[in-house]
């Protein structure tokens, strides 16, 4: 792995979150340069960016290549985004959810990168599983893989740990903090995943109806069922066919609940829970926040988890 250059970069961003030791992001100017001593840690999206600022601490500074508040998966990049993939000392993405990065990092990346997808078990795309005609025309366009790993906390924990053991490597100096913040990092979020272990446990129903196939590690971490009215890329419609599947699927498995999404548009999912007859909620894929938002990864999710324990009608 090259050694990091920590002289101060000049190539400006077009957005930048920078990761506080709280775990909320903060947005930096435009042009604004990495400051001098920081490592320059260049995220594909928000997930990433909360991870990076988490295991990096004060010792990084991180930009994001998804505009807050965007959705993540048609990302196209501008020239001066590439030239911040190329500059950067790391960059940090999960190899899947958005092709412009993938590409970026393959052809122009000169410091180290970390596909997060790499380092934990994955689960197949919707549409190569049993239930074939359910799943017609669910197929991601890019990955042979469900890209959705930061919605399994537990995945999560494992990034951080090996996150902060490349930083660690690629910047000796500051390793004894990279190692720390990893293994804070990951205790945290072992903590996310008991909660949600404990709260999802004793529930009466265990199938989520989503607007898209985002949440399929969620699931296969705590024992529920997906039924996804769109595909991992939510910007995909079922046919009406599909759509009329899924109403007589909603009504049979006694689901009371279609999910809805923070960054995706809701007209899908909110005409299938009017066929339906069922109401419904937002669940959070935490692709991203609003500019301005308050809360983080963490918070995100335990609103996830509020949410689902009403819905599933859990104990």
């Amino acid at each position: 792995m090259p050694p990091l250059r920590t002289a101060l970069r000049t190539a400006p961003a077009a957005i930048a979150l920078a990761g506080l030791a709280a775990g909320l992001t903060a947005c930096a100017d435009a042009g604004a340069d990495v400051p001098p001593g920081r490592t320059s840690v260049v995220a594909s999206f928000y997930p990433m960016a909360w991870l990076a600022g988490k295991v990096g601490g004060d010792d990084v500074f991180v930009r994001t290549l998804t505009r807050p508040g965007t959705e993540p998966h048609d990302l196209e990049l501008t020239a001066r985004q590439v030239a911040n993939v190329q500059d950067a000392d790391y960059t940090v993405y999960v190899k899947g959810v958005q092709p412009a990065v993938d590409d970026a990092v393959r052809k122009h990346a000169k410091g180290g990168s970390l596909d997060a997808a790499s380092l934990v078990p994955k689960l197949p795309p919707p549409g190569e599983t049993d239930d074939e005609e359910a799943h017609d025309g669910l197929r991601h366009r890019e990955a042979s893989y469900d890209p959705h790993i930061w919605l399994d906390p537990s995945r999560m924990a494992t990034v951080a740990t090996a996150l902060g053991e490349r930083l660690a490597a690629a910047d000796p100096g500051r390793a004894a903090g990279y190692r720390e913040r990893a293994r804070s990092t990951a205790r945290a979020l072992t903590g996310l995943d008991r909660e949600f272990q404990d709260g999802l446990r004793s529930c009466a129903r265990r199938e989520i109806v989503t607007a898209h196939a985002a949440f399929g590690y969620l699931a296969d971490r705590y024992r529920l069922r997906q039924i996804p009215v769109a595909g991992v890329d939510p910007s995909g419609e079922p046919s009406p066919k599909r759509l009329a599947g899924l109403a007589r699927l909603v009504s049979s498995t006694g689901a009371t609940t279609v999910f809805t999404e923070t960054l995706a548009s809701s007209k899908v999912a909110g005409s299938l829970a009017r066929e339906a007859g069922v109401r419904t909620a937002v669940l959070d894929p935490a692709e991203g926040v609003a500019g301005g938002a308050s809360g983080d990864y963490m918070t995100i999710m335990r609103e996830n988890l509020r949410t689902l324990r009403p819905a599933l009608e859990c104990s």
